[in-house]
């Protein structure tokens, strides 16, 4: 049974009765001695899709869940849903854009390593790779010294996504993306 403080973004949990999938998680650290961290997390009910938002110490346990993760690779986008294609049997799950909260701007066609959840034939979740990699679509142009400084600039990435990137970098440029925190790694 895993403990609170040891859940990720993505993963299936039980609570109570309900098996969830976690949406986001917040930590809280009070200031005070002796206060435990608290773990606010935003789940997701698998057959419902009814949200829920916990509060969890540290040390509090969470059930564990029976599933088959299937590794995929992303298809496309039909309009309304997004496809993913297993990677073995070719097998498509689909998903609404409720159901992919906080991951849509990490997708590009073609994305592999992404592994979907399947409890009892149904899809309930995907997991990201670690990184991504993904092209800047929009950014101020690089300034001549950039690379001597460690100044950042925002750039908007294809996907939506914003992040802050070194200065030296141009519009068409690909760059590795941490999908966990949604931060800048490196240059692709």
């Amino acid at each position: 049974m895993p403990r609170a403080s040891e859940i990720r973004k993505g993963e299936i949990v039980r609570h109570g009765d309900r098996v969830c999938t976690v949406r986001r998680i917040d930590i809280r650290t009070p200031s005070s001695r002796g206060s435990n961290t608290l773990y606010r997390v935003k789940l997701q009910d698998v057959q419902t899709r009814q949200n829920l938002e916990e509060t969890f110490k540290g040390e509090d346990l969470l059930g564990d869940v029976d599933f088959v993760r299937r590794q995929a690779s992303y298809s496309y986008f039909d309009g309304e849903l997004h496809v993913f294609m297993d990677d073995e049997d070719f097998t498509q799950y689909s998903f609404n854009e409720s159901d992919l909260e906080g991951q849509l701007e990490f997708l590009s066609e073609g994305l592999s390593g992404v592994f979907v959840t399947v409890i009892d034939g149904l899809p309930a979740g995907i997991q990201l790779p670690p990184s991504v990699d993904l092209e800047i679509l929009e950014t101020a142009p690089a300034l001549k010294g950039g690379t001597a400084t460690k100044r950042n600039k925002r750039a908007t990435l294809a996907g939506g996504l914003e992040v802050q990137v070194p200065e030296y970098l141009v519009q068409g440029e690909t760059i590795r993306v941490n999908t966990e925190t949604g931060e800048y790694m490196s240059r692709a």
